[in-house]
């Protein structure tokens, strides 16, 4: 613990200083005026730090969480013009995505967790859409595959407090997705709704067409959407054109929201997102270009039955229950070396299947207690998931063999976990939680434990995910909050039954230890109204944190003297992780602000190297206008990176075959959008765009591919109501 404090002092010191350094801008509110949030709601203005959160357990305001979060709403998705997932989150504090920007490519990094060459990434950052885990792990591939068209929402939870709610071993964090639904298009006194929208990016000749129609049928509510993206390969600064960036996916929602009883709606939903391609990439995460070409087809499908209640007159029950179904399938053929198939490495060129089907049932219940001054919510909820991993190579005569760098087996899991708020006063709110989670892990057939000679038996483990946290109010400008949470992530069917890599064979890590993670955090909050002017506002939010991570899971090293006859996953011994993440955010009625500041740092802590996995230090800023009377919204963003923490990674000249250099950089965009609300043009919006305006040649460091050049954007839509 004496480390653990000094870093912590340490990191609260600089916390407080840029604090103080804002707070000389804020002046503090008479007693009786209205909160942020109240102030908000009457201006119609939602700063970044004051839109509500609702995957951290009771909905509150952002700048009101004992928690690093950010959310994402429709608006900013709109001004971004995103073409992909990576797109979405680019800006947030903390979190980067990693491999490259191609469609197949992306995965998400989390303070430091999360990189294209790790197994199980997955599972130490939680994927979320409308509730339903999302999880895929291949050699070379990204992990989530989606269109940004399909979600309205996205709320990012840093740090491992997250897995008391959501799953045992969010080691990085939890990133939710949330889809489109009738209602946020038809307006009051319609029935129906269509949306046709368009966009247009100059880079690499991005096309994009889209449609929304939502009808209302007494108590039910409908929508169905489609979405076609058709892209050539994009240029980096200096012209080099990335080779298998193109891509043609197309994607769709079906939702149907239906009222039951008085209070209780049930929700029916489909989504399907499909890429098709030919001469993509083998490696989608890196630039190895000697893995050749692939024809590839992935499909993703996400398919849910959840009810909800929240039965306001027994204060008992808030009931929510969702069954869902999740696949995810890729169909490889005809690559480039096809001719050098073969069992062990080599099945990396065959032509061949990989899936995961996933079934899952998630119930909670919230229960409410209150006194004159106080409030309480407890939260009693199970999870469980049954899944399927399918891997499958073929001969070049068509007969199949199994692949043993992706081992076929099963996975299923269990959690219970009960989480209560305490607020008192409305001024200190106490956030204890815990979850107990069982696992077990099945192996296919093919998998040979040496011990024995026979198929590797199953293993099942269990883990404990305890969290206390707490927000207290000093007055209504300045608050506090801090947290302590431990999380253990198990191994995945990857890194216990895999025989293989790219380079080498080795033995099943049957003996794999759980990773085991120790996270504290600490931060001050600042909240001011009518700053400098009449119904303006801001907020500060400070986060200094540090994470202790045991028993870290890693691939061996395939040069290490016996590689081929020891197991090729094990585990090292001690990380640690800490950093400070700054949000801050400015709204009045002509111009609006935003800042994220990330300082990161990780190492090894038993021989001191740096950890690879950490993103430089990064500076985001927004500074931007609005023209109410026009519909006019228009501003300015730079994302400024200094270079990789270890000096031996500031290079753009890579060493031998590994693209982890990088160097520092700035970039710069332009966004205006127009979206008219009355007279002949109601129902239009345009949005304009220019992306690295200096046409800078730059590689983010968790990426293995130079970034886009120079890239106009525009879009248009039109909305028809009934």
């Amino acid at each position: 613990m004496g480390l653990v404090s000094r870093r912590m002092a340490a990191l609260l010191g600089g916390a407080a200083l840029a604090v103080i350094a804002t707070a000389g801008a804020t002046r503090a509110q008479e007693a009786g005026d209205e909160t942020a949030v109240n102030e908000a709601e009457k201006t119609g203005r939602v700063t970044a730090l004051q839109k509500i959160v609702v995957g951290a357990g009771v909905e509150k305001v952002a700048i009101d969480t004992p928690q690093s979060v950010t959310v994402i709403e429709q608006k900013e998705i709109d001004d971004e013009q995103a073409a992909t997932i990576g797109d979405v989150v680019r800006d947030i504090p903390g979190v980067n995505v990693t491999g490259s920007d191609r469609m197949l490519g992306q995965s998400f990094n989390i303070r430091g967790i999360g990189a294209p060459e790790n197994a199980g990434d997955g599972g130490r950052i939680i994927i979320n859409v409308d509730g339903v885990q999302k999880f895929y792990e291949q050699y070379r591939m990204g992990s989530f595959f989606s269109d940004p068209e399909l979600y309205k929402r996205v709320e990012v939870l840093r740090g491992p407090a997250s897995s008391t709610l959501y799953g045992s071993g969010a080691l990085g964090g939890v990133v939710n997705f949330e889809t489109k639904d009738a209602s946020d298009y038809i307006a009051d006194g319609q029935t129906g709704a269509l949306r046709i929208k368009g966009g247009y990016n100059s880079n690499r000749a991005n096309w994009m067409t889209s449609f929304v129609l939502a009808q209302r049928f007494g108590d039910a509510d409908f929508l169905l959407t489609g979405n076609y993206r058709l892209a050539d390969t994009y240029l980096t600064g200096n012209g080099t054109e990335v080779i298998g960036s193109n891509f043609k996916t197309w994607s769709g929602l079906a939702k149907g929201t239906f009222k039951v009883g008085d209070e209780g709606t049930l929700r029916l939903s489909y989504q399907q997102w499909d890429s098709d391609l030919e001469d993509q990439q083998l490696s989608q995460t890196s630039t190895a270009t000697f893995f050749g070409l692939i024809d590839r087809h992935v499909v993703d499908r996400t398919a849910i039955a959840a009810y909800e209640n929240p039965f306001s007159d027994n204060d008992m029950l808030d009931l929510k229950v969702a069954l869902s179904y999740s696949a995810t399938s890729n169909e490889q053929r005809d690559a480039d070396l096809r001719s050098m198939c073969s069992p062990g490495s080599f099945a990396v060129v065959c032509d061949s299947d990989y899936a995961y089907d996933t079934w899952q049932l998630n119930a909670q219940n919230t229960m409410e207690w209150s006194g004159d001054n106080w409030e309480n919510f407890l939260t009693v909820g199970s999870q469980s998931s049954f899944q399927t991993r399918v891997a499958d190579a073929y001969f070049n005569d068509g007969a199949p063999f199994p692949v043993t760098f992706h081992p076929e087996g099963t996975d299923l899991k269990t959690g219970l976990f009960v989480q209560n708020e305490f607020v008192w006063d409305g001024r200190l709110t106490l956030i204890p939680g815990i979850r107990f989670d069982w696992h077990k892990l099945t192996p296919d057939d093919g998998v040979i434990d040496p011990g024995t000679g026979l198929t590797a038996a199953a293993s099942d483990d269990t883990a404990i995910s305890p969290k206390i946290a707490a927000h207290y109010k000093l007055n209504d400008t300045l608050a506090v909050f801090g947290s302590i949470a431990h999380t253990e992530r198990f191994p995945t069917i990857d890194e216990v039954f895999s025989t293989s890599s790219s380079s080498a064979t080795f033995l099943p890590s049957l003996g794999l230890r759980k990773e085991k993670s120790n996270n504290f955090e600490a931060g001050l909050a600042l909240s001011g109204n009518d700053l400098f002017q009449a119904g303006d506002a801001g907020q500060v939010k400070v986060t200094g944190f540090y994470n202790d991570v045991t028993d870290l899971i890693a691939l061996a090293s395939p040069f290490s003297p016996g590689f081929n006859d020891r197991p090729g996953f094990v585990n090292i011994n001690r990380a640690e992780i800490y950093g400070v993440e700054v949000e801050a955010a400015y709204e009045a009625d002509y111009v609006f602000a935003d800042a994220a500041y990330t300082w990161l740092m990780g190492k090894d802590r038993t021989s001191g190297a740096y950890l690879q996995t950490i993103a430089p230090h990064e500076l985001a800023l927004t500074l931007g206008g609005q023209l109410p009377q026009h519909d006019l919204r228009f501003g300015w963003k730079a994302r400024i990176v200094a270079a990789p923490q270890d000096p031996a990674r500031r290079s753009d000249a890579p060493i031998g075959t590994s693209t982890r250099y990088a160097r520092a950089f700035d970039v710069h965009d332009v966004f205006l959008s127009w979206t008219p609300k009355e007279g002949q043009f109601t129902g239009w919006e345009a949005y304009l765009g220019v992306e690295n305006i200096f046409d800078r040649q730059y590689k983010e460091f968790l990426m293995n591919d130079y970034a886009n050049g120079r890239t106009f954007k525009v879009t248009l839509s039109r909305q028809f109501g009934w």
